[in-house]
This record gives C-alpha cells, structure tokens and sequence, in this order.
C-alpha cells in the first residue's frame, strides 16, 4: 500500500493550506514588481556569493562541499568546481552569507535569500525548468519563510533561536519542491518534513563564532532533502506545523494567525537589501550615524559620547549591544555600537573596518556608545525600523539625527555591486552574459544555465 493510501482525511490543516496556496501559484499570478524583485534578489546573492571566495568560512565550506573530481553535478558559484546538490547548495550559502551583506525579510527577521536562492539553482540545474517555473519558485520560497516566520519570531525568540535557521528550511524545501513539481500534497509533505529541520542557536553572537554562516548552509541541505523525500513519496504530518507538538507550538506560537499564501502581497515586498554589510539591526544606526560625519564633519577624537535610540528588538538581538573587546569579524559586523563608530570615525563601510584588531580606533570609539530602547520605535516595528544617534562633543556641542526607517539600498546599488563583484570574479563577458540572464530570466528555456553562467573558467 502506498504512502498516499494511508493519508487521514484531515483536510484543513497549516501544512496543506499552505500546500495548496503554492501549488496554485504560477508566473501569471505573479505581479511585474515580484518579478522583478525576484531577479534584484538574485543580483544582491550573486554579488554577494562571487566576493566571499577568500573568507575563512567559506573555504572551509568549500573545502567541506566540493568534489574536485566532478564533471558533473550543480555549480558551486564563482568556483569551476561541481558538486551534488546538497552539497553545492550548502557551499552557495554559505558564499552568499559571507559578507553579512545578503537580503533581509524585516518581519521573519531572516536571510531568505540564501536559502530560496541556492535551493532553487540546484534545483533547476537537476531537472530542466524554464526561467518562469524559477522565478515562482523563488517568489513561493519567500511566500513560505517570511509568513511562517513572521508567526514564530519575535524579540523574546530571537534572543536564543536563530531566526533563519528556523525560517530557512521551510523556505528552502517549498522552492525546491515548488521547482521540481510537486502536487499539493507533495509540497505540504515537503514542508512538514522541512519543518523538522528548525534549528540553530544565537550563542555564535557574543563569541563571534562562524556557525552562524553555516546555519545557512544547513537549513538549505535539510530543505533540499525534505523536497526529495517527499517528492519520492514520504508521508508527512499534514499537523506538523500548526498541531499540539508541530513547529509553532515547538516556539509558543500556536495560536498565531498565520495568512494564506500570498494573502495580503507578496512577501517579497518586504524584503530589503542592505546598504551596510553587517547586522540587520545595523543598518539604520549605521546610517543614522554616516549622515552625522557627512553633514557635520565631526573629529572622531572630539567625540565623548554617543547615545543610539533603537527598537527593543535590536537592543535585545544578540551581540547588538556589545560595546566589545572585539576578536572576530562576526562580533564587529554583530555589533550596533561598533557599526556606529564606523560610521563616524570613517565614514564608509569597507569590509577593512570590520577587522577589529587591525582597527583599534574604532574599538575604542564603540566603548563610548551606549544603546537606549526608544518606545515610539519599538510601537513601529517590524512596519519600520528607526534609529536616532546623539553625539556629545567635547566642549559641550551635541549633534543628532533620526531616521524613521532604514534605507535599503537601491535598485542601482544592487546592479551595481553586482557588477563589481561579477566582474573582478568572472571577467566581462561572462558577467554580461550572467546580468542579461537574470534581467531575462522568463524567456530562458532552460533556467539551469542561470547557474551554470555563475560558474568561473576552469
């Protein structure tokens, strides 16, 4: 008997809501703007996957996943090597984590981009899709990651959870198996399963650990694996996320409303691209901060005092608060008070400045920063994310700014880091050809040379 014979007719459940949400949707239900976000989104992943190949944690993933003997199998991107899907779609997340850079889904406090992203060029390179079925992929990975993780995430479980390693295999399983075809049933399969898969801790925060790029790289391999498992015919619990011992219940969440598919917008509307390659609740102290050296032209050495007004959110995240001693990469990028003191001692955010001890300025500047919990920032977010920064000058003088919201980087940004980074990785044709490829990616037959373009000579 079948697996299929045996399913209880429990018709109704989260998992096959959602199931049957992303099994309906297709390229025509899609608007222009997601579309088009899609392909942005694969620009800020590519440009952040072709510049991380140097990055200690991402040799050490490459040296994890890489066959160096392979002529076959998916692309590791930026690398002439070749690997099994899970395991290149382990390596391509974790490239594309590297720099701190990659997108961010504010309401799932997540990097869905480097799990959807690497789980659907795998994918497509295994089974020949077109650039359409690639595209509704990605927008359906996004759907099911930002609205299952807007359910579960909030201040008090990020304190402790990795919020994309909760997110991601979920979204990482309903793009693969979105992309390889599944049926309804098939794709609530894929997500119960997934769902298992919930993991990853924040302790890597105050220690600067590199687990946390490999949370990515982890929630993608389980995602891909959930799709395979189901796609080969595994029974899943159609409970799995909303029952009695199904994820939400795992994190306190049962009772959390959860809308269907695509209910309300898609989720890719709410993803942003960071102007500053560091911690989401960076970005707009950061900013705050940057506008402050621009506009004032303030000596780093007359500064006493820096107060920095954030939500509740950030100042409860790990490592946002840390003031130092810094050791690692992880904790300056991490930290808002180091990112202030970049900002304002420096007035750019080259990756340089995130070397701490070769920046002892900028440490010392970050012990004098100091996080206070603004309540009208905190009643705005997750619709928005503010900051304020006060700076106390010797002499009595204080300067301040606000913004009310972050401000991601732009369309021209996106384009043109990835150009930067395609460029330097790939050479000039290559890259033209990978940009066209993306900008076009409806009319592509076969969508799995998307990946293959991503590749670097041989």
């Amino acid at each position: 008997m079948s697996d299929s014979a045996i399913r209880p007719a429990s018709e109704g459940s989260l998992t096959q809501r959602f199931g049957a949400g992303i099994a309906r949707c297709s390229f025509d239900s899609l608007d222009a703007q997601d579309v088009r976000k899609a392909k942005l989104c694969l620009l800020d992943y590519l440009s952040c996957a072709l510049a991380t190949h140097e990055l200690a944690w991402c040799r050490e993933a490459l040296a994890v996943a890489a066959d160096p003997l392979a002529t076959d199998g998916c692309t590791i991107v930026g690398t002439a090597l070749r690997a099994r899907a899970h395991d290149a779609a382990f390596a391509n997340a974790v490239l594309g984590h590297g720099l701190v850079r990659d997108d961010m889904h504010l309401g799932s406090v997540s990097h869905l981009g480097v799990v959807v992203l690497p789980a659907a060029l795998a994918a497509a390179e295994e089974t020949k899709v077109s650039g359409e079925a690639l595209l509704v992929a990605i927008a359906c990975g996004y759907e099911a990651g930002g609205k299952i993780g807007r359910a579960i995430l909030d201040v008090d479980v990020a304190k402790r959870f990795r919020p994309t390693g909760i997110a991601g295999p979920v979204a990482a399983a309903t793009a693969a198996a979105k992309l390889v075809g599944l049926d309804a049933d098939g794709i609530a399969d894929a997500l119960a399963i997934a769902a298992n898969a919930a993991a990853g801790y924040n302790e890597w925060a105050a220690t600067g650990g590199s687990e946390m790029f490999f949370q990515v790289g982890l929630a993608v391999r389980n995602g891909l694996t959930a799709a395979r498992l189901a796609a080969a015919g595994a029974y899943a619990s159609p409970s799995a996320l909303d029952g009695a011992a199904g994820l939400l219940a795992a994190f306190g969440k049962r009772d959390a409303a959860v809308p269907a598919p695509f209910e309300g917008g898609a989720e890719l509307s709410s993803v942003f691209f960071k102007p500053v390659p560091a911690c989401n609740f960076a970005q707009t102290p950061a900013q705050v901060a940057e506008r402050i050296a621009r506009e004032h032209r303030i000596d780093a050495a007359a500064i006493e005092t820096v107060r920095v007004r954030v939500t509740r959110a950030a100042a409860a995240y790990p490592g946002c608060d840390s003031r130092g001693p810094f050791e690692h990469v992880l904790q300056a990028k991490m930290s808002i008070p180091y990112n202030v003191a970049v900002a304002l001692s420096k007035g750019a955010f080259d990756e340089a400045y995130y070397r701490p001890a070769e920046q002892p300025e900028i440490a010392r500047l970050s012990e004098n920063v100091r996080l206070e919990i603004d309540p009208g920032l905190t009643a705005a977010y997750p619709a928005r994310q503010g900051a304020e920064v006060v700076v106390s000058l010797t002499g009595g003088s204080v300067v301040a700014a606000r913004l009310d919201d972050v401000v991601p980087a732009s369309d021209e940004d996106v384009v043109r880091r990835f150009e930067h980074a395609a460029l330097r990785r790939l050479g000039p044709e290559r890259a033209q050809r990978l940009f066209d490829t993306v900008m076009s990616l409806e009319h592509a037959s076969d969508a799995g040379g998307l990946a293959r373009l991503a590749a670097a000579a041989a």
